[in-house]
């Protein structure tokens, strides 16, 4: 079961509105877990839209019934079945936070794996790379467009099950795709409790994957000052810990991104603004010591390099058979 950050992205999330569109079969076939999940979004303060294209017919009165008795709060409206369901959809909403599709299947790439986050150039570049419902397919690139014409900070596509929307909204990993324009960066310091919440979150991911020592949450809230977040949109999404070797040397520890947020350049956010600040700050040399594949490359693109220098024998010592990279800042 994911974790959720309730009360986090609560605050991001509360008084905007957000429109959950859904085919006929899709919703009849998952009907008590939308409506749960619609249900939810409501107790947190969030407006709600479903778009539905159930047809008007006697046997379908149940349906209709049971969302005006169950969902009073959100506003129903019906797609005629003869009306392209997605461009309608589209084309009537124009100012809202998220816009929400649920499918039968994830968006996925050629080699079949789950696509968790683009960019609307990504997308307008790579469509024919995108596997999922030929309908959705066809129009990637009128959601882009909508998006970066101001309709929509962010359009997610989400496989319809138990669940899905919370997970998508509420966990740091999510559950399907998300698309968006931009994504604002920041790299603030771990102040608050929740802040060491989320750290607790993310660190688990890759400590649970072998690439990092695990930090008990203890240890993180008793030295929150030496932990920095990576922020999109104003949730924590990254995560490094800065450890003072010597005055002229500062460890870069505890690096993880989300997957969620993978190949959209958050590590190379991440690296950069950790260099900067050990730059303003006084420091000449960055160590990081990993086995991680991924950080392998990433140092090395950001130049870093890999070797056992003899100054810091101790610290690799204490990390045995664990690759160690080094940068002088300039």
């Amino acid at each position: 079961m994911p974790r959720l950050y309730l009360d986090e992205y609560h605050q991001a999330l509360t008084g905007k509105h957000i429109c959950i569109a859904c085919r006929e079969g899709i919703l009849r076939d998952n009907f008590p877990h939308i409506v749960a999940d619609i249900k939810f979004l409501v107790r947190h303060g969030i407006r709600t839209t479903l778009y539905h294209n159930i047809a008007n017919r006697f046997a379908n009165q149940k349906h209709f019934r049971l969302l005006a008795d169950r969902l009073p709060e959100t506003t129903i409206r019906r797609v005629a079945p003869e009306v392209d369901f997605y461009t309608y959809v589209l084309d009537r909403e124009q100012s809202i936070f998220k816009l929400i599709f649920l499918e039968r299947k994830y968006l996925c790439d050629r080699k079949g794996y789950r696509i968790n986050t683009l960019t609307t150039q990504a997308t307008l570049q790579k469509n024919e790379d995108f596997f999922t419902n030929v309908n959705i397919a066809g129009v990637l690139k009128q959601i882009c467009n909508r998006i970066i014409g101001g309709a929509y900070n962010r359009v997610h596509i989400l496989p319809a099950r138990k669940n899905t929307i919370k997970h998508e909204l509420f966990t740091v990993e999510g559950t399907g795709t998300l698309i968006a324009n931009n994504f604002q960066e920041e790299f603030i310091p771990a102040v608050t409790d929740n802040d060491v919440e989320m750290l607790v979150g993310i660190l688990d991911l890759y400590a649970k994957k072998g690439f990092l020592k695990p930090r008990n949450k203890q240890y993180l809230f008793d030295h929150r000052e030496r932990f920095r977040l990576t922020m999109i949109d104003g949730i924590a999404v990254g995560s490094v810990e800065q450890i003072e070797i010597d005055p002229r040397t500062i460890e870069l520890g505890a690096l993880a991104i989300s997957t969620r947020f993978r190949n959209q350049r958050v590590g190379v956010f991440t690296v950069t603004a950790f260099e900067e600040e050990a730059k303003r700050v006084g420091y000449k040399r960055i160590i990081s010591l990993t086995n991680n594949p991924r950080l392998h490359s990433l140092y090395t693109q950001l130049g870093f390099r890999q070797n056992d220098l003899p100054e810091y024998a101790a610290r690799q010592a204490a990390s045995p058979e664990v690759d160690m990279f080094y940068k002088d800042i300039r």
